[in-house]
């Protein structure tokens, strides 16, 4: 199988894993984790051109359990968190992952928010380093196996 396939079947498969959850995904914690992960997902190189935070902001309005919230309200938290890396992205970094860390204790959405950034990140077929990266810190801040989503 061509890796291109195999990130398309990942993040088809944690969007699945994610679909099936939607019901307990409905706190204003992990909406914050969430976009905070997206964020830092579409900013994980260090820079966001306006064409990919559009794409990201198309496939927050897409994603199913994300329909539990507000668009409006994903799109100017999500805009917040990328507005804040664009700033400053070290500290930008740190303070998203603070946010992310939110969740630590609720582990159904601590694996969610890793899921979020995996399916964002795998959306365009190109999962590549950087996203991993800073999936893989998620991780440690939720303390979560990295093994567990293969980052």
């Amino acid at each position: 199988m061509a890796l291109w396939d195999r990130i398309k079947e990942s993040a088809q498969t944690m969007q699945t894993q994610l679909d099936a959850k939607k019901n307990e995904l409905k706190s204003g914690g992990f909406r914050d984790a969430s976009m905070a992960m997206c964020a830092l997902v579409a900013a994980a190189d260090g820079s966001i051109d306006p064409a990919e935070r559009t794409r990201v902001a198309q496939l927050i309005a897409a994603n199913d359990v994300l329909q539990n919230f507000s668009a409006d309200d994903l799109q100017k938290r999500f805009d917040g968190y990328l507005d804040k890396l664009v700033a400053d992205f070290d500290f930008g970094k740190v303070s998203i992952l603070q946010e992310i860390a939110k969740v630590k204790k609720k582990p159904t959405e601590a694996r969610a928010v890793i899921q979020i950034g995996i399916v964002i990140g795998g959306a365009d077929g190109d999962f590549d380093a950087t996203e991993r990266a800073v999936v893989r810190e998620a991780c440690f801040t939720l303390e979560v196996p990295p093994a567990e989503f293969d980052v």
